[in-house]
């Protein structure tokens, strides 16, 4: 994979998941594989000798051989309206029956898109090869909330992935809720941490509990002192009030411990964060974790103001499902 594709992954949410709340509304057709496969947060798989009624079943979503002028296309909602700088259009598996093409098409609508939905370009009609990633950088500025994927004449596609940012208004309405500052889809956003071998860090900014340990972050065995850790950007500054810690499905790897510095931060760059977090208040001393367990902090909090970031330990390394801190947003 290209370093520069592999960057903007680590550095944005694919707004195409499924598990965010992303859904396909409308397809063309879907005779081999089913419009919704497109969204699965997995890697696509491949099930050899298994056949179904129509075919051989693939992970995908997969329409027919056209016979006719034309070409097949389908609808999704992203799961948040946010602006887009990556797509991913994964033809893996398939290899003789993908689409020599596709086009992007974005749109931002508060309802359901019709007949009258304006429509802008977001991907000019451009080449794909079958049985890989095919990368296109965006450039657009501009939120969408839905997306028009056409593929030309027919064929197949295993996982349609769109990185981008979460954007949400902050009203002074909104400022005096608790709500989680964390979460994705309040603009949540993971920056780095000291190890994802087992599971990404973005994964503990999901809604919901964790369907595996595969759905958290989780790091390799530590064998030196210490401890690993990852930072968190929160969707927008604010107090906090209390945290849940998730260690779903993480048994025999939770944490023994859990601790967590914290700061406000204007204009700083990400690629500083590390070597400045060293420095940040402690908002959360050492506290024990337990396996499967969601596990809340509010007397144990330090009053250190309205914060941005976080830096969330575990003592010494292991898995977590899911961090949350609930609070009120500052206001503007």
């Amino acid at each position: 994979m290209d370093h520069e594709y592999a960057d903007l992954m680590r550095r944005h949410i694919n707004l195409a998941d499924e598990r965010l709340g992303a859904a396909v509304l409308y397809a063309t057709d879907e005779f081999f594989g089913a419009k919704e496969r497109m969204l699965s947060p997995g890697e696509p798989e491949w099930r050899a000798g298994v056949y179904d009624a129509n075919g051989k079943w693939m992970d995908g979503w997969e329409t027919r051989r056209r016979r006719s002028q034309g070409h097949d296309h389908c609808v999704l909602q992203l799961a948040a309206p946010g602006r887009l700088v990556l797509l991913d259009i994964d033809t893996r598996h398939f290899t003789g029956n993908y689409p020599p093409s596709a086009s992007v098409q974005a749109c931002r609508s508060s309802g359901v898109p019709d007949d009258q939905t304006v429509w802008t370009d977001l991907l000019p009609c451009s080449s794909l090869e079958g049985n890989q990633h095919n990368y296109f950088e965006l450039k657009s500025s501009d939120i969408w909330t839905h997306l028009k994927l056409n593929i030309h004449p027919d064929g197949g596609v295993a996982r349609l992935r769109a990185y981008g940012t979460v954007y949400r208004e902050w009203t002074n309405e909104s400022a005096g809720k608790t709500v989680d500052l964390l979460a994705a889809l309040n603009g949540g956003r993971a920056l780095a941490c000291s190890d994802e071998h087992y599971g990404s860090m973005w994964n503990l900014l999901l809604p919901g509990r964790g369907a595996s340990m595969a759905d958290g972050w989780e790091t390799r065995r530590r064998r030196e002192p210490g401890a690993d850790w990852v930072i968190l950007c929160l969707g927008h500054p604010g107090r906090i009030q209390h945290i849940e810690i998730d260690t779903a499905h993480f048994k025999g790897n939770f944490p023994h411990q859990i601790s967590i510095n914290a700061a406000l931060l204007r204009n700083v760059q990400d690629a500083d964060l590390i070597s400045q977090c060293l420095f940040w208040p402690v908002l959360l001393e050492s506290q024990l974790l337990q396996a499967d367990h969601v596990v809340q902090f509010r007397t144990e909090l330090q009053d250190i103001g309205p914060i941005s970031h976080v830096r969330v330990n575990i003592h010494p390394d292991g898995g977590l499902g899911r961090v949350r801190l609930f609070g009120r947003p500052e206001r503007a």
